[in-house]
């Protein structure tokens, strides 16, 4: 459990990491947690993260949150819980009792009060198939949920460069597809250079036409998050593109696709 600083979402966001062992069907090359270290954790206690929770909302709620750093820079208007989120050192839908997590999450959501707090999952997409994540993601949809989907290629090979995953790209669209008929998600893109070389246009154009299928599926985005490696990055081949060069990512997506485009840097 952890309080950060967050871009994305304008203030405090709860990072609920339901992955402290650090497994993740992905390996991206990207991914700044250091797999190379054995965890001192390595199974989540539901009850301890019960109360980690309450802890946080808690000193957020008397103030003392706001002592220390980096939360004693925030103006008062600033301040105040904006979402908790599902996210952290590996997969959170692989975690086998997502549902019961969320659920402890939902309910603290509710006793400190925060109704216009979301509850979001930042996922891979690659287990939204299952049964057991769809019935957990309508605990999302009652609680003021966004499910923020991962998207990073738009070709299979780039796909298995970057991503490094134990299923095909098409696992991951349909997942995509099939959750996006049913509530509008959000599609996070990370784009990078790999060993110097930045993402060929052929990709970006594909990129864009597997949102484009989405879309004309059934499926709705209700906006796309471009960024770039903004943390030290556990594998050396993976940097950050330039502002220049990722904002024409960002001009070239907006021009094929009609959905809003947000756009992080990294500095």
């Amino acid at each position: 459990m952890y309080a950060v600083v967050s871009r994305r979402s304008r203030g405090v966001s709860v990072g609920i990491n339901l992955n402290p062992g650090k497994g993740c069907n992905f390996d991206c090359v990207y991914c700044q947690v250091n797999r190379t270290m054995s965890p001192r954790i390595r199974k989540v206690d539901l009850e301890r993260l019960s109360a980690e929770l309450d802890l946080i909302l808690e000193a957020e709620k008397d103030g003392s949150l706001y002592e220390d750093e980096p939360f004693n820079v925030l103006s008062p208007v600033e301040r105040g819980i904006r979402d908790l989120a599902f996210s952290g050192d590996g997969e959170p839908t692989a975690y086998p009792r997502l549902g019961d997590a969320v659920l402890i999450a939902a309910e603290a959501r509710r006793r400190f009060g925060l109704d216009a707090a979301k509850l979001i999952l930042i996922t891979n997409g690659a287990h939204l198939d299952e049964p057991r994540v769809r019935e957990a993601l309508r605990i999302f949809d009652e609680n003021n949920g966004e499910i923020w989907a991962k998207l990073d290629a738009g070709t299979e090979e780039y796909f298995k460069r970057v991503n490094r995953p134990d299923v095909p790209l098409k696992k991951i669209l349909d997942g995509i597809l099939e959750t996006a008929r049913i509530r509008p998600i959000v599609i996070q893109s990370l784009w990078l250079r790999i060993d110097g070389a930045v993402p060929p246009p052929d990709e970006i154009a594909a990129y864009c036409d597997r949102l484009n299928s989405v879309l004309s599926g059934g499926g709705r985005i209700k906006n796309l998050q471009l960024y770039t490696v903004a943390r030290d990055p556990a594998e050396r081949c993976a940097s950050p593109l330039s502002n220049e060069e990722l904002g024409r990512i960002a001009g070239a997506v907006r021009a094929r696709v009609p959905v809003a485009v947000e756009t992080y840097y990294s500095a």
